[in-house]
């Protein structure tokens, strides 16, 4: 008798084949059949008619590594069909840690990744010192989903160089770098995936500090992630000014560290690829690197998204397009309702309106809170690919009055609880003409969801749910894309890659996590600001629609949007077999 038997779907298999009508049963928390008309009986039956079946969605790149110490549900990627997530990016995270380490981790990620300092400070039980630590405290823990996480750089840079190591300018000593080693190496024998590092300006702590990692030399990296060569597992994973920087000898030098340290590793890298409006094509250069190191026998992939990188502006997020004036910002600790109701009051009207592009304003807060070309009210179900006219800059056009004008009234719509989308990256030509090439090009990795990070700016934990609902049904603005491709992306492709060869396909053998989705009604809903991170924190969460069943291990996590209560998921040790 099978455990569990989902009978009649279409079966979209995770590896890119065509699509079928078949069964899929399960023993065990394992698939043991797939195929038409199973016969057999089975302790519970979903019935799938009509709909989509595929394996467990793999995120790869997210920044739960706090949450994880006291969310099981990690959501909302669990309520996006994602059922095995990787955490530990972008060199950030909470370990190892000295106990005088608490502070500066906890304003690193506060900055970094725009996770509530109160929130940190409440919930993480710090029931852990080393990397192995860490990962017993993951491991007495139960999930929706399964987790894993990665040895971060500037962790354990604070580790073992104190003070020094969160200075980009300092250098480890000889000694340090083999502590350093020594610790790599023991996280990834005790379960790491691999290791990540940091060499960006937009990753700063708090208080606007760059990571000490940013201008890490190749000789340290290589000293570190040698660790993964010794072991003989893991991956590197590295986000880069590479894609930023107009300083083509910068950009060349960046490319130089990346080959050289493969080079010396010969250890799978991927890095982060997004597309700023300032340089439309820089993406392709490191597409072309990526397949140049391919070529020479290195495994190099770019981590891209399947929609813009969009920040959201609101009276309830992080940023609005006032929030720098200094009207705004007196007003800006008050309630919600008493905020809106001084904001109606035309005279405050005309000092915050009057008042927009002062105060703290360069850099990406600038483009952020001016861009009205690019900024958009959100719908729902929210539409990833709006057309000029929707935009802020359009209606304004349309009805002849400033921008300012009509984000004010936007800002004030739903009691002040209306957000506004701002495709920050990947809208450079304002469609997803773009993006779409990113997804078929051969070194591509879909990532960078940051998934449990950025919680008052960006809600792309839905990354899973953008790729069915728009690039497999919704699109009208240019070509879609074959789901058969769609759920290779986000199954079998993200899990090989990291290590995982025992989820990612329905086949016999792997493991039994599986969706069941209605195509028809698949959708993203607008995201909306909840307060239920420790001390009352807030984040965005985004919930959806279609996902009829999700299956974990052979276990119902997720029934018609909302969670069953099991917690069938736990903490994966390093690379994992297909048997």
């Amino acid at each position: 008798m099978f455990d569990l038997l989902i009978q009649g779907g279409t079966v979209v298999d995770g590896t890119g084949a065509p699509a079928r009508e078949a069964d899929v049963a399960i023993t065990g928390g394992r698939i043991v059949e797939v195929g038409p008309k199973l016969s057999g009986q089975a302790k519970r039956t979903l019935d799938a008619t009509g709909h989509l079946v595929t394996p467990g969605f793999v995120d790869i790149h997210t920044h739960y590594d706090g949450q994880a110490t006291w969310d099981p549900l990690l959501a909302p990627s669990s309520i996006h069909g994602v059922t095995s997530l990787v955490m530990g990016n972008c060199g950030v995270g909470f370990a190892p840690a000295k106990p005088s380490d608490h502070a500066f981790l906890i304003s690193m990620l506060e900055g970094v990744e725009d996770i509530p300092g109160t929130a940190l400070t409440e919930g993480l039980a710090w029931d852990w010192e080393t990397f192995s630590d860490y990962l017993d405290a993951l491991d007495r823990r139960q999930y929706a989903v399964d987790v894993a996480t990665q040895v971060a750089h500037a962790p354990l840079r604070a580790y073992v160089m104190g003070e020094r190591g969160a200075d980009p300018m300092e250098s480890p000593t000889g000694d340090e770098l083999a502590e350093m080693f020594r610790q790599v190496k023991m996280g990834i024998e005790a379960g790491a995936l691999g290791f990540t590092t940091s060499r960006t300006y937009i990753h700063r702590t708090k208080d606007g500090a760059p990571l000490g990692t940013r201008f890490s030399s190749v000789d340290e990296l290589t000293a570190l992630a040698s660790a993964l060569t010794e072991v003989g597992q893991g991956v590197i994973q590295l986000i880069s000014d590479a894609y930023l920087s107009t300083d083509e000898d910068f950009v060349q030098s960046e490319f130089d560290v990346m080959a050289e340290l493969v080079r010396n590793v010969r250890r799978p890298l991927s890095m982060t690829v997004q597309q700023p409006e300032n340089l439309p094509n820089r993406w392709r250069e490191m597409a072309a690197f990526a397949n140049k190191m391919t070529a020479e026998g290195f495994d190099v992939k770019n981590q891209v998204a399947p929609r813009p990188i969009g920040v959201l502006l609101g009276l309830t997020a992080t940023l609005n397009p006032f929030a720098t004036g200094k009207t705004y910002r007196a007003l800006s600790a008050l309630p919600l309702a008493e905020r809106v109701a001084k904001m109606k009051d035309p005279d405050i009207r005309r000092l915050i309106i009057g008042e927009h592009g002062t105060g703290r304003f360069e850099g990406l807060v600038q483009e952020i809170t001016t861009s009205f070309h690019k900024m958009f009210p959100m719908e729902d179900p929210v539409n990833y690919e709006p057309t000029t006219e929707r935009s802020v800059a359009g209606m304004a056009s349309a009805r002849g009055i400033a921008p300012t004008e009509v984000v004010y009234d936007l800002l004030l719509q739903r009691d002040g609880n209306q957000l506004l989308y701002m495709p920050l990256m990947n809208w450079a030509h304002e469609n997803l003409d773009d993006t779409r090439e990113m997804l078929v090009a051969p070194r591509s990795l879909i990532g960078l969801s940051d998934a449990g990070a950025h919680c008052g700016a960006i809600s792309d934990g839905s990354f899973s749910t953008t790729m069915l609902a728009l690039w497999g049904r919704d699109r009208t603005r240019g070509e879609k894309l074959p789901l058969e491709m769609l759920v290779h992306h986000i199954t079998q492709r993200t899990a090989s890659h990291v290590g995982w060869m025992d989820r990612g396909v329905l086949a016999p053998g792997l493991l039994g996590d599986v969706n069941v989705i209605d195509m028809e009604t698949i959708a993203a809903h607008p995201p909306k600001i909840v307060h239920d991170l420790p001390a009352g924190g807030r984040r965005l969460m985004q919930t959806a629609s279609g996902y009829k069943y999700t299956v974990k291990t052979g276990t119902v996590t997720f029934e018609n949007g909302a969670h069953t209560g099991a917690l069938p998921g736990a903490l994966v040790r390093g690379a994992q077999s297909a048997s």
